[in-house]
């Protein structure tokens, strides 16, 4: 490279090059070429100055501005140390998952990181969970998905089922990545997953005994189902359970419930999967009992629901578990309860700012959302009656007064009844 000549205006470094011009303002360089140069060479940083020996240029441009021309710069950036993959993942990991599908855009490497799930299984390791909200509304033809704030908001592809499973009664729950819809199809009863690593639906695999009216719960990237009926004439109410494996897409058999019960909820809690309430041909059941995977069995433990009210029509019991604490919203009276283990007995909370009893608690959402509740319902505030409100809180069971957030109240009422919503934690 030839001839250079050094100045200094208004405060800058001024070099002028053989076919260039590079400009030092004492904390970033900009450099513009106003011809072809043949000759290449590095640019980096020495102290506050840069050591502008054998300048790299081609036939592109770089503006004053930071802007490319058309053509690429053909610079070498070999002297910036990277990161070793394992560290890079792992900061990968730790990327919002609502925004998982801009590292797509990045590299190759990143989004094959992201379609084989690698990125899913990083963040299990390393036990970085973060909670996200599945819901599905009356009038709208796709799921939605938001992060935990209900800041960020996208439409899941449209679930390419038939007409019957699309317009009929849905019932959700999620197992590690998996997003899994029950209902009813044309030929029977069928389950579409949503796996979010690849951002499809795919039918199956169906459950070993298919239900409808069952009681779910997800421990860690397993779920649970117990209880519910068939759709032949003159089905048993069921006594089976199974597991789904998110990693083998399969199910599994458990252990039969020592009672036959439909319209049951579930839970998890001190690691056991709990079914509660619900009812058989015998009638409504104020037992639950549970299962106990290190026992591979199931423990009765009567009159544990018994303090609920039993409406004539009604949803299966509102449930959600925080901080290893039950907690149960009532549906006639719209009161928060707290489960007392010791004496098999419920505290009231107070109300919950929805009205749970407005549907016999359908199309109301209770749902735990990391160490808060969930709650997604009309809004007991509202003069109209289809308003759909959000709310959390943070329970304490030793509280005189429970504190209701809404979120975002203004932008993110919903005008539609909603139909199905589940959390997921990956």
């Amino acid at each position: 490279m030839s001839g250079k000549e050094e100045t200094k205006e208004d405060g800058y470094h001024v070099s002028k090059l053989g076919g260039g011009i590079a400009v030092d303002s004492g904390n970033a360089y900009w450099i513009t070429f106003n011809s072809c140069s043949r000759n290449k060479a590095r640019i980096y940083r020495t102290g506050r100055r840069a050591d502008l020996n054998g300048l790299k240029s081609s036939c592109s441009e770089i503006t004053v501005d930071g802007s490319l021309s058309a053509q690429s710069q053909d610079a070498d950036y070999s002297y910036i140390p990277s990161l070793g993959y394992d560290l890079e993942d792992t900061v990968m990991a730790r990327f919002p998952r609502s925004e998982y599908w801009k590292l797509g855009f990045v590299n190759k490497r990143l989004l094959d990181l992201l379609i084989s799930g690698e990125l899913f299984n990083i963040r299990r390791k390393i036990q970085f969970d973060e909670p996200s909200v599945f819901m599905f509304a009356s009038g709208e033809s796709s799921w939605l998905a938001f992060d935990r704030e209900f800041k960020s908001c996208r439409c899941l592809p449209v679930l390419p089922a038939d007409i019957c499973f699309s317009s009929g009664d849905k019932e959700s729950f999620c197992a590690g990545t998996h997003l899994l819809i029950s209902g009813m199809e044309i030929e029977g009863l069928a389950i579409w997953r949503y796996e979010l690593s690849l951002n499809k639906w795919y039918k199956g695999p169906s459950m070993l005994n298919p239900r409808c009216l069952f009681a779910s719960a997800t421990c860690g990237i397993f779920a649970f189902v117990a209880g519910g009926i068939g759709i032949m004439a003159n089905t048993e109410v069921y006594d089976t359970a199974e597991k789904y494996n998110p990693d083998t897409r399969s199910w599994e058999p458990l252990p039969k419930m020592i009672r036959r019960r439909k319209l049951c909820a579930g839970c998890y809690l001190d690691n056991r999967f709990y079914v509660i309430g619900g009812r058989n041909e015998e009638g409504e059941l104020t037992c639950g009992e549970y299962f106990d995977v290190s026992k591979n069995k199931w423990e009765l433990i009567p009159g544990m629901f018994k303090d609920d009210p039993v409406l004539t029509c009604h949803s299966p019991p509102l449930v959600a578990v925080v901080n290893n604490e039950l907690y149960s919203l009532e549906a006639s009276s719209n009161q928060l309860k707290v489960y007392l283990k010791k004496s098999n007995t419920w505290k009231q909370l107070g109300p919950v700012p929805v009205r749970a009893d407005f549907n016999g608690g359908w199309g109301v959402a209770f749902k735990s959302l990391g160490n808060e509740l969930l709650v997604i319902g009309a809004s007991a505030v509202s003069s109209t009656s289809n308003s759909m409100s959000i709310y959390t809180c943070c329970p304490d069971p030793n509280a005189k007064e429970l504190q209701w957030n809404p979120l975002d109240s203004s932008r993110n009422q919903l005008s539609h009844f909603i139909l199905n919503c589940s959390v997921m934690v990956a």
